[in-house]
Parts: C-alpha cells; structure tokens; sequence
C-alpha cells in the first residue's frame, strides 16, 4: 500500500490518500505536482482505496508539499512518516 501525504499550509496535520499500486501513487503525486506548479487555482479531489468512503478536496494554491511512502502491513518499509525524521 502506497500512501500520497498532501501537507496543507496552516493545518498542523499532512492529508493522505492510499493507493494499492505504485503506479497509481506516482500518478496521484504527478497530479498533486502539477497543480502546485499551475497557476490557476484549482480544486483537488481525491479519494482513497484503503478506506473507500474517504474523500479529501484541498485548493491547490494551499498545497505546500506532497510525499509518497509506502507502508506494508502495520510497518513502514525503513523510514519513519512525515517529512522530516531527527536522529540523534
């Protein structure tokens, strides 16, 4: 399972959608990318394939990120979620 983490400018927590395949997710994260470099302010849609009655609409002027990681099983495949992970 592939998660794609939209973080929105102001909200303290990143919006995620699932995909099952990693095609899917780089077509999602391409979409999101898109968006952000166009300048016309446009509404997203997205919804999720993990939990099917799960929607997420953001404008894409607020979009300040997006990342894919992907999450087998309970675990994550070696790196730890969000953006930034800090080792001491």
């Amino acid at each position: 399972m592939f998660t794609i983490d939209i973080i929105v400018k102001y909200v303290p927590v990143p919006l995620s959608v699932q995909r099952k395949t990693q095609e899917d997710a780089v077509g999602v994260y391409n979409q999101v990318l898109d968006m952000m470099r166009s300048d016309h302010r446009q509404l997203l849609e997205l919804t999720c394939e993990k939990m099917t009655d799960k929607k997420v609409a953001v404008l894409s002027s607020e979009i300040s990120a997006v990342q894919i990681s992907e999450k087998s099983g309970t675990t994550a495949t070696g790196r730890s979620p969000g953006f930034v992970a800090l080792t001491e």
